[in-house]
């Protein structure tokens, strides 16, 4: 007899994964390979966080935490908003979480209840809709635009009209790194409160921003649920933590989801994470080096015709419409690696309809690595 397997895994697969599969054969057969597919940092973990792993490695047995993670890395990060925003946050509303990626499945089965309908933006980060789809939850596509920056507007969401349970919103954005203006993520946040909508917002690209930081949605609507994550600005991409805000009235219910789920996040990259706000000009110093690639990238991208691109106002993406040269992204990022040794990734893995005709640009690795893929670019476009 056959035995039953469950639908749920049947989610369409992460692709830029698939291209760093590729890529990483690629290099196997020695051809030499530039990364601007995959989107994270290229840089280390910060000297200090480093050192306060080595330290916690020979003083700590490094057993379970509690499940909400250590006390002093919650205090940290409640510290850290009141420094950078301006926002009082009780330590109690943090949640320590396995990466946030953990977060996205811990808000997603506290807020809602399956059949549950959620708004998410196209394009946009993939693991949002297989995360909900995977948990019985229905996402509901708000196509943007290049008129709107790529990004969920007030007007937009008003005309989704009754029935939407929860809002997800990223601001910096992936693929695009476009923001919500303050004033417009007040607005968003006000509608969610009256409409009954429960804000989620991924502010995981916080801190990589090139004009105006970002602002949290917690300034506008307390009830709100961020998600975060040390992995970007930090630099800590393969530690595996991250951190939530919930409301006050949703902490047990995520603490029991998350002993149950997780037990507790890692407990060596929590005490190596509480370091990391000691190192804030060693990781503005890696922003200053996206700031630099990013400006080559607007420069010179135009002349290997990748002149459609989206406003990059923060993290570490350049997203371009391709229409004029493939209709088949994915066969074009293909064709690119295999010809040039760039990797860049399709955009069919942030909007599954109209991503056959963009793909998207990393540019956290260094800037020697950046220039040569724009020279390599120009003269295969020539």
């Amino acid at each position: 007899m056959t035995l039953k397997v469950s639908g749920r895994g049947r989610v369409p697969p992460f692709i830029v994964m698939d291209v760093l599969r590729d890529a990483n054969a690629r290099a196997v057969s020695g051809k030499d390979v530039l990364h601007l597919e995959v989107g994270q940092p290229s840089t280390p973990a910060p000297a200090g966080v480093i050192a306060a792993a080595r330290a916690a490695l020979e003083r700590d047995v490094l057993g379970y935490t509690d499940a909400l993670g250590l006390p002093a890395l919650r205090a940290a990060i409640a510290a850290y908003y009141r420094s950078r925003y301006g926002v009082t946050i009780e330590p109690a509303r943090i949640v320590v979480t396995t990466g946030s990626s953990a977060g996205f499945v811990l808000a997603s089965l506290a807020a809602f209840e399956p059949g549950d309908k959620v708004a998410i933006c196209f394009p946009g980060y993939p693991a949002y809709r297989n995360i909900l789809t995977a948990l019985d939850l229905v996402p509901v596509e708000l196509t943007a635009g290049a008129d709107e920056r790529y990004q969920v507007t007030l007007e937009r969401l008003r005309a989704q009209g009754q029935g939407v349970d929860g809002l997800i919103i990223a601001s910096p954005a992936n693929p695009t790194g476009t923001m919500i203006p303050a004033a417009a993520l007040a607005a968003i946040a006000r509608h969610c409160r009256t409409a009954g909508i429960r804000l989620i917002s991924d502010e995981i690209y916080h801190g990589i921003a090139y004009g105006a930081p970002a602002a949290t949605a917690l300034a506008f609507d307390p009830q709100a649920i961020v998600v975060n994550s040390f992995s970007k600005y930090f630099s800590m991409t393969g530690w595996r933590v991250g951190w939530m805000v919930v409301p006050d009235d949703m902490a047990r219910a995520v603490e029991c989801l998350a002993q149950n789920l997780y037990v507790s996040p890692p407990s060596l990259s929590q005490h190596a994470a509480i370091a990391a706000f000691d190192c804030l000009p060693e990781l503005d110093a890696n922003v200053a080096r996206y700031a630099e690639n990013r400006a080559l990238l607007v420069r010179e991208l135009p002349a290997a015709g990748f002149d459609r691109l989206a406003p990059s106002d923060g993290a570490f993406y350049l997203y371009a419409d391709v229409a004029h040269r493939t209709n088949d992204s994915e066969e074009f990022c293909r064709r690119l690696l295999r010809e040039t040794g760039v990797a860049l990734t399709p955009g069919t893995d942030f909007d599954p309809r109209r991503g056959r005709a963009t793909v998207r640009f990393c540019y956290a690795g260094s800037p020697a690595v950046v220039a040569e893929a724009a020279r390599r670019l120009k003269a295969w476009c020539g």
